[in-house]
């Protein structure tokens, strides 16, 4: 892992539910394909972007503005991948 490289972007959470357990599961699959080292911030937590109960424990509701950093050799893949992932409401259809 290159550890120079470091990205960061937001997301907002869409979903009517907000980034509850379907969510959160989907965040954490598409977290894992990447080497990066991947955190989420919301209020006063930073939580791992591969851990389901971190994600969780955000509690962030529909609206919640959410921070992405990645550190690695695919942190802007990675970074890119989560936002779009989060604009395509998880890939939840309610």
């Amino acid at each position: 892992m290159s550890p120079g490289l470091k990205t960061q972007d937001t997301f907002v959470v869409l979903n009517d539910k907000g980034l509850h357990t379907r969510p959160a599961t989907e965040l954490v699959k598409c977290a894992a394909d990447f080497v990066a080292e991947i955190t989420l911030s919301y209020r006063n937590y930073v939580v791992n972007a591969k851990s389901i109960l971190g994600i969780l424990m955000l509690a962030a509701e529909k609206g919640a503005k959410i921070s992405i950093e990645a550190v690695g050799e695919d942190a802007d893949k990675a970074v890119a991948a989560l936002v779009k992932l989060a604009k395509n409401r998880f890939n939840i259809k309610y």
